[in-house]
């Protein structure tokens, strides 16, 4: 019969310190594997996920749009910051279609500005005037995810033509500059209209600053605007704004996520390495793709 030698730790209570250093360790692997899914769910969002969601969004706002501007009742695309039972647009609301086809960009533009309504497409600001108006209407989007619809505005050539269509009509635009920051703003003149596009300048998804394009008005006739329900924005709907309500989103998230993983380190312990893959490798997968969404609400809006 086997008998323990001396030497034989196999069975053995651990002792104080190396249980420090494994309950240390198990916590490093833990805080390891939070950063892996976060860091592949993110990888996954900006790639493919929200890409996906851009697209159907479009889709599904195209739709509605199309409806709304050929409709002959009272359901129509707004003219305007205002329901027509007066209050204030919705944010996301769809309000006009974009096309820049030297840069092959179609897309639904939706009001406001704030990260969330960018996710879905371009989005109008709200303290400027509607497209077509007298005056100077803005319209922002992102650069790189969620599709990243103005991905190559800086790349737009003097001339070249943007059109909107509303429930107003289709205005055509021509490129008159491309600024940066601390760049002289063209002077727009009496009567006249302007849409101006505005994105983030960025180096491996970081903002650096904010570049806009400026267009004049070339065909179709400015109308006399509504003016605008606010004068100032939230600093949310600002140039690279941050919504920081998503905090809370990804705070809940990352919770679940740490049960989760909390769960899957008993079972890679006490029922096996091959258990704990087959039974929260999806699990762990698809919270950290939702928790990277939430994350990806947090960034800068013209991301």
């Amino acid at each position: 019969m086997y008998r323990a030698g001396r030497n034989d730790t196999s069975t053995a209570p651990l002792r104080g310190g190396q249980a420090s250093t494994r309950s240390v360790a198990q916590i490093i692997r833990t805080g390891l594997a939070i950063v892996a899914a976060l860091a592949l769910g993110f990888a996954l969002n900006v790639a493919v996920g929200s890409k996906v969601e851009h697209r159907a969004a479009q889709t599904r706002e195209f739709n509605i749009l199309r409806t709304e501007l050929t409709a002959t009742t009272s359901s129509l695309a707004p003219t305007g910051p205002r329901l027509a039972n007066g209050e204030p647009l919705p944010l996301g609301t769809p309000m006009a279609v974009l096309h820049i086809p030297s840069i092959g960009v179609n897309e639904v533009v939706d009001e406001g500005t704030s990260g969330s309504v960018l996710m879905d497409g371009p989005g109008h600001l709200r303290s400027s005037v509607f497209p077509g108006g007298i005056g100077t209407s803005e319209i922002f989007g992102r650069s790189s995810t969620y599709g990243g619809p103005f991905a190559q505005i800086a790349q737009l050539h003097k001339g070249a033509r943007i059109t909107v269509t509303t429930q107003d009509g289709t205005f055509a635009f021509a490129v008159i500059d491309v600024r940066r920051a601390g760049a002289r703003i063209p002077p727009l003149g009496a009567g006249q209209a302007r849409l101006t596009l505005a994105t983030s300048i960025e180096a491996s998804f970081v903002a650096t600053g904010v570049v806009w394009v400026d267009a004049g008005l070339v065909k179709g006739t400015a109308f006399s605007p509504v003016a605008p329900v606010v004068k100032t924005v939230p600093a949310d709907e600002q140039p690279l704004g941050m919504n920081l309500g998503a905090l809370w989103g990804a705070g809940a998230w990352l919770a679940v996520l740490a049960l989760v993983l909390a769960g899957a380190t008993w079972t890679w312990r006490h029922r096996g390495h091959a258990q704990a893959w087959i039974t929260f490798a999806g699990p762990i997968a698809v919270i950290g793709y939702f928790l990277a969404d939430q994350v990806g609400a947090l960034m800068p809006n013209l991301t």
